[in-house]
């Protein structure tokens, strides 16, 4: 405005987002190719464990059977169907499994700031703030880019939901030795002792229905125990909670290759 107070001109901030919208279209996927994936193998071992039953007494009783018999014509359907289910299941498997991606080293801090700035509104709205207490250096691990953003996103929305009045969420980072140690800490309600158990059970989950589907902590759980890590919690029902990952470094796993591949020399 000028001195009379009439407007002059304005200002115009854009912002480019694109490739947030990116990348939290991919963690979408992602979460629901692995919800996917748990609900297929749920249904694999149901049906397959009565399958396999049925298809070994049906050749038992084949093996007895007269060629010639109207018996023994029921029973080969029998088994072919019970094969035919069987691809079905195997088919509904792959179809679910994820495609194989390359792993190749992973800057934590950068996966951290990004699956953050996808946050940043809901934070803010929700009275959180972020303390941030990272290494000098950033661990580089070894690993998938988005599956390690999922890990975090599903540790994030966590704390999120568990600081309804608002809080602190803590994230501090560190390298020793040959592993990166990651603690994201809140302030939040916390987990029943009586509950810590059941946290990474598939569809577990003490949120209102609608509010959640169990499977975050258990797809997160996956995640780190195929990178080759750990993950662990404390917590205290009133006092909030600390998950606790320590993931193989680059550099460690680039000598256990080497070392490998020396002695298979």
């Amino acid at each position: 405005r000028d001195s009379d107070g009439a407007i002059a001109g304005s200002i115009v901030v854009i912002e480019d987002i694109s490739t947030r919208v990116q990348l939290e279209e991919q963690l979408q996927i992602s979460e629901k190719m692995a919800s996917i994936g748990l609900l297929a193998a749920g249904v694999a071992h149901e049906v397959n464990t009565p399958l396999t039953g049925i298809s070994s007494y049906t050749q038992m009783l084949l093996q007895g059977a007269e060629p010639d018999d109207p018996k023994t014509r029921m029973l080969e359907k029998i088994e072919r169907q019970t094969f035919r289910a069987a691809k079905i299941v195997n088919g509904l498997l792959n179809l679910a499994r994820p495609a194989q991606v390359d792993s190749g080293p992973v800057d934590i801090h950068s996966v951290i700031s990004d699956v953050l700035s996808l946050l940043e509104h809901q934070m803010r709205n929700g009275s959180i703030q972020v303390r941030k207490e990272l290494a000098a250096s950033a661990p580089i691990v070894q690993g998938i880019e988005y599956k390690l953003q999922q890990v975090f996103l599903n540790l994030f929305l966590n704390a999120r939901d568990a600081m309804a009045k608002g809080g602190w969420l803590t994230i501090v980072t560190r390298a020793a030795g040959d592993e990166a140690t990651i603690e994201v800490g809140d302030t939040g309600s916390g987990i029943p002792s009586d509950h810590l158990s059941r946290i990474y059970d598939p569809f577990f989950t003490t949120k209102e229905i609608g509010k959640g589907t169990g499977l975050g902590l258990s797809i997160t759980y996956g995640i780190v125990q195929e990178h080759g890590g750990n993950i662990a919690c404390e917590s205290n029902a009133g006092q909030g909670t600390r998950f606790t990952l320590t993931l193989p470094l680059a550099s460690a796993r680039a000598s256990e290759h080497a070392h490998t591949a020396n002695r298979h020399a």
